[in-house]
């Protein structure tokens, strides 16, 4: 065995860059790419990336996962050389590399190293889970936190649960917590209240964000790809997982099953886990009963449509946001006309904020009429058809899964017929429309459901008292 000489140890000392340097160089460079490609992007591809060390004048650096690894050398390897070159003319080429959970263990076997070879592993383990979740998690808004949401009955219960969970750090009181409501009432608001409050009051915990669509397709990816595994561990590794529109899985079986199996590892781990959908767990057709009891085990959470002095409420805290004078009369009108759900007001406030900012025109309640014609026109007399299928399913006692289900028993079918009827009288859809809202039935159903409810309220009277009173509930 050869003896090193002091030349040779020279040499390798030499040879070997010193890391600080290095890490002060690529902050250097990551810094400006921030400045180019915006903090977005930034957060996703270039903050999780680790400094590995140099050999040969190839800087070597490293990202969680293969897809991001393909993504970084396509998109952003080029302009990482160039800036490091400026900064350091040793440098000829940039080598991203993968190191994973799979990776740490292999690292913990005896190794031997070139002396001209550095590599940090400590720090970029630390990283690693936090990188993991930046690249999966969707972007979370900054409008949408604690502080930002109007608190009112519909609301309270949800808000409340949503608060707790979110300052529980070593315990989960209600797991998994499970919200649910229509459109545009909050439920994506207080999902992203959470992830913002987990984050900036413990960093260190690893918070996963992201829809149920972008779960399924990052699992059809992985199928594709033949990297389960990979997403396996980036799923089931992380402190908190929050799943919106978990809806959108009903009837794909395979993802279910993904999900079934991440949930009950999560769960047993004493993992939290907040989920949302546009209905609770049990009326959610196409749901594997399974998942669906998993779902229920926790604590569910509805948030109810706005009242008027919730949505008055949004509206003052809306206009001290933007600055703006609004009269008090202007915003008890829109408060009292725009009932759907909280986005549509909203954005109707924006519109008439922008039209006097833009015209130079003072807000008034004639200008606000103007401005929203076309919105107040369609609210006078918008009902969807999901809250007729509430409303009727509520006053014959019937599930809502029924108004969708295959089931003709004349105590189900019934109420459909009128739900259908009222669809008809009170929207603008057409029939088919209104077919595909009742579980994808054709439109001669809807022509059957009308005709056969016309006929009945001429011969019963009880039953034409009970139709007009539904309408006149939808109505009011």
């Amino acid at each position: 065995m050869a003896v090193p000489t002091d030349e040779t140890e020279t040499g390798a000392s030499a040879n070997r860059i010193n890391m600080d340097e290095l890490k002060s160089e690529w902050q250097r460079v990551a810094e400006n790419l921030r400045g180019s490609i915006g903090e977005a992007v930034f957060q996703s591809w270039i903050k999780p990336i680790a400094v590995r060390g140099m050999q040969d004048g190839v800087a070597r650096i490293s990202v969680p996962t293969r897809f991001m690894r393909d993504w970084v050398n396509a998109h952003y390897s080029e302009r990482i050389t160039d800036l490091w070159q400026d900064e350091n003319s040793k440098v000829i080429n940039v080598d991203v590399g993968v190191f994973t959970d799979r990776t740490q263990k292999s690292a913990s076997k005896p190794e031997i190293l070139r002396a001209d070879t550095v590599v940090e592993v400590p720090q970029l383990l630390e990283t690693t889970l936090q990188s993991q979740a930046a690249q999966i998690s969707a972007s979370l808004d900054r409008r949408f936190t604690f502080d930002q949401f109007v608190v009112g009955k519909p609301n309270e219960f949800a808000y409340a649960a949503a608060r707790r969970v979110s300052e529980a750090s070593l315990s989960t009181p209600f797991n998994p917590l499970f919200l649910y409501g229509g459109v545009g009432l909050g439920k994506t608001h207080l999902m992203h209240a959470i992830a913002w409050h987990i984050r900036e009051q413990e960093p260190d915990r690893n918070v996963i964000y992201l829809s149920a669509e972008k779960f399924m397709y990052k699992f059809i990816r992985a199928l594709r790809e033949q990297t389960t595994v990979d997403f396996k561990e980036q799923f089931r590794s992380v402190d908190v997982l929050m799943i919106d529109d978990v809806q959108f899985i009903a009837g794909k079986e395979s993802t279910q099953e993904e999900f079934f199996h991440t949930f009950n590892s999560l769960v047993d781990e004493g993992r939290q886990i907040v989920i949302s959908a546009d209905k609770s767990p049990s009326d959610i057709e196409g749901m594997e009963e399974r998942l669906v009891s998993r779902l229920n085990c926790g604590l569910v959470a509805d948030i109810h449509a706005t009242t008027y002095e919730l949505r008055l409420g949004i509206l003052q805290s809306k206009a001290q946001q933007v600055s703006a004078q609004i009269p008090a009369k202007v915003l008890e009108f829109l408060a009292h006309k725009i009932t759907a759900n909280v986005r549509e007001l909203e954005g109707a406030l924006n519109r008439v904020v922008a039209h006097s900012q833009l015209v130079g025109r003072d807000i008034s309640l004639e200008a606000t009429q103007d401005v929203l014609h076309d919105l107040l026109r369609a609210n006078d007399r918008r009902v969807t058809i999901e809250e007729i299928q509430k409303q009727v399913a509520s006053h014959f006692n019937i599930r809502m899964s029924d108004m969708h289900s295959a089931r003709r028993a004349r105590s189900v079918a019934r109420p459909r017929q009128v739900a259908m009827y009222l669809a008809k009288q009170l929207t603008s859809r057409s029939l088919p429309e209104i077919g595909r809202k009742f579980g994808g039935r054709d439109h001669t159903t809807v022509m059957h459901a009308v005709r056969k409810v016309d006929e009945l309220r001429e011969h019963d009277s009880s039953f034409a008292e009970d139709v007009e009173l539904l309408k006149q509930m939808l109505e009011g």
